[in-house]
């Protein structure tokens, strides 16, 4: 029987990829999510049977060690860029990774990946970083041959970063930490990464996965502008400004008891955006899985050309403007 592997998150951005990946490659994979019937979708990447989304909260011990019961292989995709409701950077990332290490360790499994973050810093002044921190620690604590990835901001189809930007409305492009460097990964390929890891294709420890390319926040929003066909002032918004900006929409959601979810900018995101997101100089990376990364150049016209103008029918009108009547 092929083996099983369960994902933490398997239908969210990477984990999907994850989910898809694995079985193309024959496992079975469970699929644990707080909520299996949105989840539906993944059952499509595999034959009948094949990829089960099933109920799982990361917070709860009981439904944590049922998901890994039977399992060969464990993946962690669980993370959050704010916290609402319950879902706190430590509950989730910290404790929530802690638990996942635990129950698989008790199961038995020794083969588990992690994915965390660049910039994951026990020392950090961003809690979202500090806690990214203390999941791997816990994570290498209970399953020392498991396999960390870090990758910088994640690219793809359902990305949050390259989407939302390219979809704000009017003529100012506001930002914080234009100066800020990132180094854009494409989500397919920390999904081809974390399979490698599952495969036992790269030994245990820490990688830091960055894209071919190292651009300051400005220099993405301008490619992004380029390629929507669209023109805008990009406002850099100096960090002062947006910590109180930040702590301001922190408290409204805290003091209307989570009716309005801060979406827009946190303070800790201001914290994060204060440091560069890069790979470390001498850090393992892609090359020890064998990847060569995608260039985000290659990819962004393909999901971002519904923000153009006229859509995917924006190039067919600024041919007709050469023809002559």
């Amino acid at each position: 029987m092929a083996q099983l592997v369960t994902i933490f998150g398997g239908s969210g951005f990477v984990g999907r990829y994850v989910a898809r990946r694995l079985a193309q490659q024959g496992y079975r994979v469970r699929v644990a999510v707080r909520r299996p019937n949105e989840a539906g979708f993944v059952r499509t990447y595999g034959v009948v049977g094949q990829v089960e989304p099933v109920l799982c909260n990361i917070r709860d011990d009981a439904s944590v060690q049922a998901a890994v019961a039977g399992a060969d292989a464990v993946v962690n995709c669980v993370g959050i860029l704010a916290e609402t409701g319950k879902n706190r950077f430590e509950a989730v990332q910290a404790a929530g990774a802690e638990r996942v290490a635990r129950a698989a360790a008790a199961a038995g499994i020794t083969r588990m990946v992690q994915i965390s973050a660049l910039g994951a810093d026990a020392n950090s002044p961003s809690e979202y970083a500090r806690t990214k921190a203390a999941g791997e620690a816990a994570v290498l604590a209970h399953v020392p041959g498991a396999v960390i990835l870090r990758p910088s901001i994640i690219f793809g189809n359902e990305d949050g970063f390259f989407n939302r930007f390219a979809g704000m409305m009017g003529p100012i492009l506001p930002v914080v930490g234009a100066n800020t460097k990132f180094q854009p990964v494409y989500v397919d390929d920390v999904a081809a990464a974390a399979v490698k890891a599952v495969n036992g294709d790269a030994p245990a420890g820490i990688y830091e996965l960055g894209g071919p390319d190292v651009r300051t926040f400005r220099e993405l929003m301008q490619d992004t502008l380029a390629v929507i066909h669209r023109r805008k002032l990009i406002l850099n918004v100096p960090f002062f400004a947006a910590s109180i900006m930040g702590g301001v929409l922190d408290m409204v959601q805290g003091l209307t008891l989570g009716l309005f979810t801060n979406g827009v900018l946190t303070k800790d995101q201001v914290q994060n955006l204060k440091s560069d997101n890069v790979v470390s100089e001498g850090a393992a990376g892609f090359e020890a899985f064998g990847i060569v990364p995608t260039n985000y150049h290659a990819v962004l016209p393909s999901y971002l050309w519904k923000f153009r103008p006229s859509g995917q029918y924006d190039a067919i009108k600024a041919s007709a403007k050469n023809l002559r009547g």
